[in-house]
């Protein structure tokens, strides 16, 4: 032991090594920084050689710098590595907030890149010379497709909430109905939110049924605002009763200082009901109602990036801009970049909405999908003769706590290896691909469903099938 701890090379001789340059160069580090990690590895080594448990080349030999060096290299690579990687989704979940919920469209990713590249007019007012705002640059194109009065972006949806509660009720009352206190994900929920933000929380009804005379028994002088959660990610089915917008509306009408409040969550500006998919109403439909705040997702079905959008009458807005929360839960450039190429397909009409992959992917055909399916499975039997393959009608979902009653139909690919089973197939596709791929099993089964699979993304899927080694 105590040889080998003396022949362990010194750092000066290790700098001088061959290996050591040519690290430094496709690594793109500097000396220091390069020493500094070669100096955790050999102290690793000398511990594990004071405890007996060194395995590797003997020190002082050049097989031992060869290892070390390699050592190094693995080191390296996992250091300097991206942890946000790209994986390709084979869940057919669309939605799926594990794997990062709506991919963004073509043109958002275009003006992403080209803000974050270059200086922006950000909060800079180009025609007049002078400061501007960052809030303006999506205002417009919500408004025009809301109908909203007025508009602004903050970093999600809960943000959205909290800033409405504490600008509108802080020590004030806010009635909601207790089948509505939603928990929005991660344990966030609703009545914590309205808690942290000051407000006071006034439930009524039951979980089940709640009716107008309940919200008008509630209302005090105290009372700041008539709130209406839209349940969009669970579904409460039987005996039960609900307040419509609508008639929340007017009741706020007729009380004096008294603001009505509907969180919307999931945020559709497309009506997918006349595909036949679920039953979320569309923002502007809220707004034409008279609601005088809305809140919503912009990851969700909107498509977009992760961010909360507040729109309604335009004095209340102007207090939420104003407010000191404001600066605290603001979005950056690329959020606002994303968000405004994602907007401006919904902007321009029918021909450019299904550029946003939520969309797209959610009213793919059913027909389309087994047509994808059929042609996979034959190419994959041509490469491959390892996997038993079979395709049959099954369910997507569409994920991100959105539309929880809805499965779409769709045709799924149920893999079977000779020698592997689908877990250890499942491990194989997300630990030695690259990218990573990430499907369903069931049954013992591997489950692929093309719905949120690329063209591009089905060929790599494909060779990693047929790449799988036992």
């Amino acid at each position: 032991m105590k040889e080998w701890l003396r022949s362990l090379p010194a750092i000066h001789e290790l700098q001088n090594h061959e290996h050591f340059s040519k690290l430094r160069n496709e690594n793109q580090l500097d000396h220091s920084q390069l020493t500094k990690n070669l100096k955790e590895v050999l102290e690793q080594i000398r511990d594990s050689i004071l405890k007996g448990k060194w395995q590797g080349a003997i020190p002082g030999t050049d097989k031992f710098n060869v290892e070390l060096f390699q050592t190094l290299e693995k080191k390296l690579q996992k250091e300097y590595t991206y942890t946000i990687e790209k994986v390709i989704n084979a869940t057919g979940t669309i939605l799926h907030t594990n794997l990062g919920r709506a991919r963004l469209s073509d043109n958002a990713i275009a003006h992403v890149v080209d803000t974050a590249r270059n200086y922006s007019n950000l909060e800079y007012r180009l025609k007049e010379g002078e400061r501007g705002s960052r809030h303006s640059h999506v205002e417009a194109l919500i408004k025009e497709i809301t109908g909203a009065e007025a508009a602004m972006v903050v970093n999600n949806n809960a943000s959205a909430v909290y800033l409405v509660l504490r600008a509108l009720a802080k020590q004030k009352e806010v009635i909601v109905s207790r089948g509505q206190l939603v928990e929005i994900g991660g344990s966030f929920r609703i009545s914590s939110i309205m808690e942290e933000s000051g407000a006071i929380l006034k439930e009524v009804g039951t979980t089940n049924k709640t009716h107008l005379f309940d919200y008008e028994k509630a209302l005090t002088p105290n009372t700041a605002v008539i709130m209406k959660v839209h349940t969009s990610n669970f579904k409460v089915i039987g005996f039960t009763k609900s307040v419509e917008t609508d008639e929340l509306v007017q009741l706020t009408k007729r009380q004096e200082g008294v603001i009505f409040y509907e969180d919307l969550g999931s945020g559709a500006l497309y009506d997918f009901r006349k595909h036949g998919i679920g039953e979320e109403p569309i923002v502007k439909e809220i707004i034409d109602l008279g609601a005088d705040v809305v809140t919503f997702s912009g990851d969700k079905l909107l498509g977009g990036p992760q961010a909360g959008i507040i729109a309604g009458k335009k004095d209340i807005i102007e207090q939420f801009k104003k407010h000191q929360l404001a600066r605290v839960v603001r979005v950056d450039k690329m959020t606002l970049a994303a968000l405004e190429g994602t907007l401006i397909d919904y902007a321009r009409g029918e021909n450019t909405i299904k550029n946003i992959p939520t969309i797209r992917d959610l009213l793919v055909s059913i027909q389309q999908l087994d047509e994808r399916a059929q042609l996979f499975v034959t190419k994959l039997l041509q490469k491959t003769s390892h996997f038993q393959t079979n395709i049959f009608q099954d369910s997507s979902q569409v994920g991100g706590g959105t539309m929880p009653d809805v499965l779409l139909p769709t045709m799924v690919i149920a893999l079977k290896h000779d020698s592997l089973t689908a877990e250890q197939i499942s491990r194989k596709l997300r630990m030695e691909t690259k990218p990573a791929i990430v499907a369903r099993i069931q049954k013992d089964e591997m489950i692929l469903d093309l719905r949120t699979v690329s063209m591009e993304e089905e060929k790599i899927l494909l060779e990693a099938l047929v790449d799988i080694k036992a």
